[in-house]
């Protein structure tokens, strides 16, 4: 084995010293390979990490490996946890761990507070802030597939090894900036149990309410539980069981038999004589049957005042113009909801009055709205305009 080659962890003994080696960091770097394309949970094909001096790949695949040992710096408290895109990541370990892994830094999330870019990609941020083009080649991997090949994994392993240099310089600029804090509140959450649970209870919850009958609502939700735990029993996506389309239709018709289920477009041909269609049925008469206690709670979408003319308009002005002052992501400070709420004069419902956010984007919104602030362009250029120093200045 060449110097170059890279020995993948597969035996408990290499997998107990390299997490030892990993215990001495106060920061570790992680990544994971997954294949989810034909399944509901996420298959685990490979673990990467480093730390400061060390950096390695674990076979989660290996049998008899058992995970344990990395598991435990996961959930080390003391032991900060870098990923890149971290959502998908932290799903997989949350179930692995029953808790999602913390504290944890995500690179794509500080990329917005330093004004690199909006879900910037990981090649992308690499090459803006190290100057190094990543080989794609083997993006594509059926990472499932063993044995993998030394240029296979020379790219995973550069998932970890690439991280580590970017969060050393984005640590630089969130120290010199004084940024820490606005990045604080969004890796809280990723770390919150409640991004990942999967209770096919609550699997309604991602269907749009397109109705608010109680008999709708209630076949909606029995519906969307029942697919969900098909789907997590038979491991496969809930759109193979049923697309979202055909839920929807359902809870509109509300049919009772096989053959009324047959008569909808969106339903498979045959679903309702196929083995899981008593299920169905059953689910969509126990709904009818019991709307009142099945149905659930679905608030009425809240009377907004209108907003004056053009208001909304002017804030995203503002916010592109002190966005590209601050070198900030937009999307970090508000989305056009929240304006749309500032505009309205509903604003303390957001994010964008309270915090930083305020201080940077809020007050000057409030200043905007209140003709204290005045927006003007110059040479083709935007300026803001302070009003109210203005007025006070002797002519």
């Amino acid at each position: 084995m060449s110097e170059a080659d890279i020995n993948v962890i597969e035996q408990q003994d290499e997998l107990n010293q390299f997490c030892d080696a990993l215990k001495s960091n106060d920061v570790i770097f992680v990544d994971t390979e997954f294949h989810r394309e034909s399944t509901f949970w996420p298959t685990l094909c490979l673990i990467q990490a480093a730390g400061e001096n060390v950096e390695g790949i674990i076979d989660p695949m290996a049998e008899g490996l058992d995970l344990t040992p990395f598991l435990e710096l996961l959930a080390n408290t003391r032991i900060t946890k870098v990923f890149h895109a971290a959502r998908q990541d932290m799903e997989i370990f949350y179930r692995l761990l029953g808790k999602p892994p913390a504290p944890v830094f995500d690179t794509q999330v500080a990329a917005m507070a330093l004004g690199l870019g909006d879900s910037i990609s990981y090649d992308n941020l690499v090459s803006q802030l190290t100057g190094k083009q990543i080989d794609k080649s083997s993006q594509f991997t059926d990472w499932t597939r063993r044995p993998l090949s030394q240029k296979q994994l020379h790219y995973a392993l550069g998932d970890v090894t690439h991280l580590r240099k970017v969060y050393a310089k984005m640590s630089g600029r969130l120290d010199s900036l004084d940024r820490w804090s606005w990045v604080a509140a969004d890796h809280d959450l990723l770390a919150s149990a409640e991004l990942y649970e999967s209770d096919p209870e609550n699997a309604w919850k991602r269907m749009k309410i397109r109705r608010n009958r109680k008999d709708y609502l209630a076949v909606l939700k029995s519906v969307a539980v029942w697919r969900e735990a098909l789907a997590q029993e038979l491991n496969r996506p809930r759109t193979r069981i049923l697309k979202d389309d055909a839920v929807q239709e359902i809870a509109d018709q509300r049919p009772k038999t096989p053959e009324a289920l047959e008569r909808l477009r969106s339903v498979p041909r045959g679903f309702g004589k196929s083995r899981h269609g008593p299920g169905l049925i059953q689910a969509i008469n126990y709904a009818l049957d019991n709307v009142d206690e099945v149905a659930p709670f679905v608030e009425k979408p809240k009377q907004r005042a209108p907003s004056p003319a053009g208001a909304a308009d002017l804030l995203r002005v503002l916010l592109k113009q002190i966005c590209d002052e601050e070198k900030i992501t937009p999307r970090l400070v508000a989305n056009s909801a929240d304006l749309e709420r500032v505009a309205a004069g509903e604003g303390h419902e957001t994010n964008v009055m309270t915090g930083w956010r305020y201080d940077v984007f809020g007050k000057r919104a409030e200043d905007l709205l209140n003709g204290r602030l005045a927006i003007t362009f110059n040479e083709g250029d935007i300026q803001l305009f302070d009003v109210t120093a203005a007025a006070k200045s002797p002519s």
